[in-house]
């Protein structure tokens, strides 16, 4: 992270590869990272997890060289093995025989050259993105409404609101920045109104003005019955309506149908919907923001329409301080939509359903069989997979094994594959253990391009690394297949300035189509043009031009959007409905965060959360969560901020972290019928206890095994050793010590205590007089001590005493707190003592000892804290 006073004039100017936002970032070689204040998405703000972009710098596991059926090859063997593999699932089964599934991990450079290569010449339809997990419905309500994939929003406009509606967004955490550009508006105008609609409490919800704790699921009888609201109380602008829409009357009565039943359905107070319909009507400068609480879900393509069409009915778009705003969840969701990189579109925003739109890409590629139609979606391209319906596979900077629903059966399809080939950094990514061809891609900090955020900001990602081993641009292998499966001279490029080049002169073809997506002002950007490129909004029609919000779409459509139960309920046997969703510090599947110690101490192993009244043991106690596919056994954590009947599980843990800490296979692959997106908020499951026999950890240099024991969570820790928590139905005595022969190294010794009628058992290893490894079982994990002391003594001369060390604590003082400010690294410890010396706000608090000053994601943690802090607490 980098420091107040750093030195950032030889820094580049780069753009964060983590959330839709695009915060622009200045980067050195040395890992010193700052927020780019001249950027227009942050202003110099970075979360958590950017500020901690230095220390991923030098991850482990990075795959530094081709390898080919598990062994190093050359780039030529490697590159030749994937031709080959594609070649003969073309001979064998045509086009529909194989397949590319992608990332908004990718650069739009690379994203445009992996369509390409599908579309128009292996003739397939068969490429997908994962942003089908988190911004189809999106796309697909756009479509419908405004006749193409439109954000017609600016930031801007959310801190030029006087209302604010977050939907299924727990803005706080999954877009922190954006989030504290909200928070900053509402001090500068405190009569600023937000309100949240979301069935959990979460970080978002601290300070709003409403929270709507509705039904999982029920989102479109929320504004179905708004919609229904604003037309009784005479709140519809007829003249926009008249002028600039379609379909008003089927909307209007497929919502009155709703709107009697909408209390029943979405299990609000009444009271609490009157207000919020009240303010909703009365005023005019409204945003309404979602997110993937809204796009997951089997009904999430209306959900968004719904949205949509209550903002059409007041004539809230386009204008400063108002619309509908749909946010992705990575950093260039946005540019793989441009290039057509989802199994639905076409590149540039043409469609295979508009007349002379395929004929005009086939003859600007020059493309010699673009394929006829749209083809297989994320879920249903793994189905046929598993089920011998795709010869050859390639997956791109991505991590299906683990993000996919009924991950079970992907796993099972992967390993079924004729041929898959995966491009990844990281040998931490699941799905690369299936891989028959591996091709190591360049990582952030190293590669060259452009992204796109939520707000249609075109920014530059900037390499400031050289290439390490032997890792290579994802455009690069693209074009060098391509020209051995014999197209060598449209896959001709040089640089991805020359794949730019060509996206936005395509972009300007499809403008004389009637696209409103035009970049074709920076068709004419030469090399060192494209190297100084500054953020640019589209649409970007002539060089000089910037984009501003959207209006002018042709006709607005209203679409009707009928209530649709969730396509998998609750029942006696599971009568739990489960979401999943983000932790603040994480991102996606933690091939590069999970590695960074900082960011995993917020919470260290994944945690199923319950209503209290729904917990079936106490806080802490394992228990074994029953869904669709393998059961995933974790700790119990309560929330009275959750509704009853809901469970919480995050999304990011996956087989490397924690063996039995994994969501998705818990979760059924049912999917939108509109959009193909899966439905990641609602899948039923139990909860019962897990009876284990012990319970331990262990610190040591090595990552323990998976065998005897049920290994839950590994955990990085500084200097690279290893924390893992673990619990077992075997023997205690059993397992202590065949974790002690696991862990023996030449030339140390174990200094042991044990207590076996009790079922303690503590060891610790020492060699050299520093400590190696650190072995704790007992039969409750009430009864170990704090993990965090021990772990700082790590590889180092072992000052404490044999007592103190077996003890697992100091003998002098308290042990370390836990950290609750990411950014700077502030415990809880430090944080009560700054409480309990005069800080009587949390922006005391900041000015105290730095908490919340960073992303300001734990401001809401850090008011929680005010109250219950009476005493000083040793820091």
């Amino acid at each position: 992270m980098a420091l107040p006073h750093a030195d950032h004039s030889a820094a580049i100017r780069t753009t964060c590869p983590y959330c839709g936002v695009g915060c622009g970032v200045l980067a050195a070689p040395d890992g010193t990272v700052a927020g780019d204040p001249a950027h227009p998405a942050n202003a110099g703000r970075l979360c958590s997890k950017g500020a901690a972009l230095g220390e991923t710098l030098a991850l482990p596991d990075r795959l530094l060289f081709p390898e080919v059926g598990g062994r190093r090859a050359s780039w030529d063997a490697a590159l030749d093995a994937v031709a080959e593999g594609f070649s003969r699932a073309l001979e064998q089964g045509g086009p529909e025989n194989v397949g590319l599934y992608v990332s908004g991990q990718l650069l739009t450079e690379d994203y445009y050259a992996a369509n390409k290569l599908a579309k128009g010449f292996l003739g397939t339809g068969n490429i997908d993105s994962n942003s089908r997990l988190c911004m189809a419905s999106a796309v697909a309500a756009h479509k419908r409404a405004f006749g193409e994939d439109l954000v017609p929003g600016l930031y801007a406009d959310l801190e030029q609101a006087d209302l604010v509606v977050l939907v299924g967004s727990n803005l706080a955490w999954c877009h922190p920045v954006l989030h504290q550009r909200l928070i900053a508006a509402r001090a500068a105008r405190p009569g600023m109104r937000l309100v949240v609609v979301d069935p959990r409490r979460t970080a978002s919800v601290e300070g709003a003005s409403l929270h709507l704790p509705l039904r999982p699921g029920s989102d479109v009888a929320l504004f179905a019955a708004l919609l229904a609201h604003l037309e009784k109380s005479g709140a519809l602008d007829r003249g926009f309506i008249a002028s600039r829409t379609a379909g008003l009357d089927a909307a209007l009565e497929a919502a009155r149908a709703i709107a009697p039943e909408a209390a029943a359905l979405t299990g609000l107070d009444p009271a609490g919907l009157a207000t919020f319909f009240r303010w909703f009507a009365a005023t005019p400068r409204t945003v309404t923001l979602w997110s993937q609480g809204v796009n997951q879900s089997t009904a999430g393509t209306d959900k968004a329409n719904a949205i949509i069409n209550v903002h059409l009915a007041t004539g809230r778009i386009g204008r400063p301080g108002m619309g509908p705003f749909s946010v992705t969840g990575q950093p260039n969701a946005m540019g793989g939509r441009e290039v057509g990189a989802l199994a639905t579109t076409l590149a540039a925003h043409l469609d295979w359903d508009r007349p002379g739109d395929a004929g005009a890409l086939a003859q600007f590629w020059r493309a010699p069989a673009l394929a006829r139609g749209p083809g297989l979606r994320a879920v249903d391209m793994f189905r046929a997979l598993g089920e011998g319906r795709l010869g050859a596979l390639w997956v791109m900077a991505t991590n299906p094994a683990v993000s996919l629903p009924d991950s079970d059966a992907v796993r099972a399809a992967l390993a079924r594959a004729p041929f898959l080939v995966v491009s990844d950094c990281s040998r931490a990514s699941d799905t690369l253990a299936y891989a028959h061809v591996r091709l190591p891609a360049l990582g952030w900090g190293e590669k060259d391009g452009t992204v796109t955020n939520s707000e249609r900001v075109i920014s530059r990602q900037r390499a400031f690394l050289p290439a390490p081993g032997e890792a290579r641009a994802d455009w690069w292998m693209i074009a060098e297949v391509a020209k051995r499966l014999g197209f060598a001279e449209a896959f001709a490029w040089q640089s991805p300035a020359d794949i730019f080049r060509e996206h936005a002169a395509l972009s300007a073809l499809a403008a004389r189509r009637g696209r409103v997506f035009d970049i074709g002002g920076l068709a004419g950007l030469d090399e060192a043009g494209y190297a100084v490129l500054e953020p640019t909004r589209w649409p970007v029609p002539e060089a000089g031009m910037r984009g501003g919000r959207l209006l002018d779409t042709g006709a607005l459509r209203f679409v009707p959007t009928p209530w649709r139960a969730p396509a998998h309920q609750a029942s006696a046997e599971r009568p739990l409905t489960l979401l999943t969703g983000r932790l603040r510090d994480q991102w996606h599947t933690m091939t590069r965060t999970g590695f960074v110690p900082r960011l995993m101490t917020g919470q260290p192993e994944p945690l199923v959360t319950l209503h209290p009244a729904d917990a079936p043991a106490a806080s802490g106690t394992l228990v074994e969560v029953t869904g669709a596919g393998t059961p995933a056994i974790l700790r119990l954590a309560t929330d009275p901020g959750l509704p009853r009947g809901v469970a919480f599980l995050p999304m990011h843990w996956g087989a490397r972290l924690s063996a039995t800490g994994r969501s998705n296979p818990l979760l059924p692959a049912a999917v939108d019928p509109v959009s193909a997106q899966p439905e990641l908020k609602h899948a039923p499951v139990s909860v019962r206890p897990w009876a284990a026999r012990w319970h331990g950890f262990v610190l040591a240099a090595a990552e323990l095994p998976a065998g005897g024991t049920t290994p839950l969570t590994r955990v990085p820790l500084p200097g690279g050793f290893w924390r893992h928590e673990l619990a077992g139905q075997d023997a205690p005595e059993n397992a202590f010590v065949r974790l002690r022969d696991s862990l023996s190294e030449p030339g140390a010794a174990w200094r042991v205590l044990q207590d076996p009628a009790a079922g303690q058992h503590r060891a610790v290893l020492l060699a050299g007089g520093c400590l190696r490894a650190a072995l704790f079982l007992a039969p409750d994990p009430a009864l170990l001590p704090a993990r965090d002391w021990l772990a700082t003594l790590l590889g180092q001369p072992a000052v404490a005493t044999r007592r103190a060390l077996l003890g697992g604590g100091p003998a002098d003082g308290p042990p370390p707190s836990r950290t609750v400010c990411a950014c700077h690294g502030v415990t809880e410890a430090t944080i009560r003592a700054a409480i309990a010396a005069g800080a009587a706000t949390v922006a005391a608090v900041g000015t105290a000892c730095a908490a919340g000053t960073g992303c300001g994601a734990c401001r809401p943690e850090l008011a929680a804290l005010l109250p219950a802090a009476a005493a000083p607490v040793a820091a």
